[in-house]
């Protein structure tokens, strides 16, 4: 039996030294041929935010007359198999008749597991050859028996091991994901074929950056995309579409994610074309206008649309059963074109920086949109408002019988503001069947639970707000 030896000599464990190995057998037969026909390849991608996305891949392939194999490479670890649809795109009858995905792939543990109760080789550090039957191994130490020289058993220590020799890549073992096929055609000749399927490992976000200028009246808004690809393979120059939506899925075993290695950033080229936007059922698809590649443990950011200015409206807003005297503060616009927006937002987190008398940008908050339709509100929670605050007290309570009861409630509102007069929205929740008695302001009923003051207050200021509520139960 011939045996393959390598050149390399260093120290380092069994399992370091079969993995070298793996690097040098590379070119042994795995079974299955090579893809036939080198191939124009055409990939694109739609990629969902929720661990999914469709891949299409149309590749030009070598195809034999009659019934017979046709191996696929080059498709992710995390491909599920039975999503899988190919069609020959020229229409010509191609008929699959069986359908197998390869993912046995080759490691060094496994080459070991393969090699139990059969002949290999190892050399040690001071260049020693031991030859024998692998016994075991664990924790990157090998026991060996039977060699030629009747040596008995030998327990190889990792620290020891420089070169460990197999005969060949074992049987079943593969280097590759491999879908194949058992195809059956009328002719031959090279056929475009387009092959369709789910993956997991896909995942998308938008993130948002805001810049708010000077009097809080407008502000300049920038969409981001993150593409990230945990699928187990790297796309080369794919057409990128992205789905926003929250799209139905059956609920299925969660697949462990390949892990060991760090994730890059890549960001997109500055000046290429941004994604176009679409109805899809009742989704928003955002096609990019130009080609990009996802490489395997990337993530890649994309810009959403050109930057914008639009209009903003700065709101304090405090709910004091909910807030304990904090005052919220809310920027809010409508995504219209009329205030300079107009597109349909994916959901994604919105960074806010203003800034300061030095024109230095300074962070001032972060909160989550949803997915925001055209000409719906958008509402930015920046933080709490430092000089406003907020006081509630009920003054009285009266049990009139055994249903009805009377509470008499104060809201304080104070501004500590040196100049700025402002106006604080006052949220109050009520509940059961009620109803106003008597308030000193006027309120606006939001829901059959929630009423609002608008409370204008000048700087330095106190305002107070009276009701009594009836409740009925």
């Amino acid at each position: 039996m011939a045996y393959y030896q390598p050149a390399l000599r260093s120290k380092g464990s069994a399992l370091h030294a079969a993995l070298i190995l793996l690097f040098l057998v590379g070119g042994l037969s795995t079974g299955v041929v090579a893809d036939p026909g080198s191939g124009e390849r055409q990939l694109s991608l739609t990629v969902y935010n929720s661990d999914l996305a469709v891949v299409r891949d149309e590749r030009r392939m070598e195809i034999q007359k009659g019934t017979h194999w046709l191996p696929f490479r080059d498709v992710p670890s995390r491909i599920d198999p039975t999503s899988v649809h190919l069609k020959a795109v020229d229409g010509q009858p191609l008929e699959v008749l069986e359908q197998n995905y390869r993912y046995d792939l080759v490691s060094p543990e496994k080459i070991f597991d393969r090699y139990l109760d059969s002949e290999i080789k190892v050399i040690v550090e001071e260049g020693r050859l031991y030859e024998g039957t692998l016994l075991s191994h664990a924790g990157g130490r090998l026991v060996l028996g039977g060699g030629e020289a009747d040596e008995g058993l030998v327990v190889l220590s990792p620290d020891k091991i420089t070169d460990v020799q197999f005969p060949a890549l074992p049987e079943g073992l593969i280097t590759r994901p491999t879908l194949e096929w058992l195809l059956h055609a009328g002719s031959g000749g090279t056929r475009a074929l387009e092959v369709s399927y789910l993956t997991h490992g896909f995942n998308w976000h938008a993130e948002y950056v805001a810049v708010v200028g000077a009097g809080d009246k407008v502000m300049d808004l920038a969409g981001w995309v993150s593409v990230d690809n945990r699928s187990g393979a790297t796309y080369e120059d794919a057409e990128l579409q992205l789905v926003a939506g929250d799209v139905h899925r059956v609920p299925v075993p969660k697949m462990r994610v390949p892990g060991g290695r760090s994730a890059e950033l890549a960001l997109a080229a500055d000046g290429m074309p941004n994604f176009v936007e679409e109805t899809l059922f009742e989704y928003h698809l955002y096609t990019l206008g130009r080609q990009t590649t996802l490489r395997e443990n990337e993530t890649k950011q994309l810009s959403l649309f050109t930057p914008t200015s639009c209009k903003v409206e700065k709101i304090y807003e405090s709910n004091p059963r909910r807030d304990n005297k904090k005052v919220r503060v809310v920027l809010e616009t409508t995504n219209s074109e009329e205030t300079g927006l107009g597109m349909p937002l994916p959901k994604g987190k919105v960074r806010v920086y203003k800034r300061d008398r030095r024109d230095r940008l300074q962070f001032i908050g972060e909160d989550q949109i949803d997915h925001t339709p055209k000409d719906e509100k958008v509402r930015i929670f920046v933080g709490n408002a430092f000089d406003l605050v907020v006081e509630r007290k009920e003054t009285d309570s009266r049990k009139l019988s055994r249903f009805v009861r009377e509470i008499d409630v104060e809201i304080e509102v104070r501004n500590r503001k040196e100049k700025e007069n402002v106006t604080v929205v006052i949220q109050e929740d009520l509940y059961g069947d009620w109803k106003i008695l008597q308030a000193n302001r006027d309120y606006e009923k939001k829901t059959s639970r929630r009423i609002e003051f608008r409370v204008p207050v000048n700087a330095g200021q106190v305002e107070v707000v009276t009701y009594t509520v009836r409740y009925t139960r």
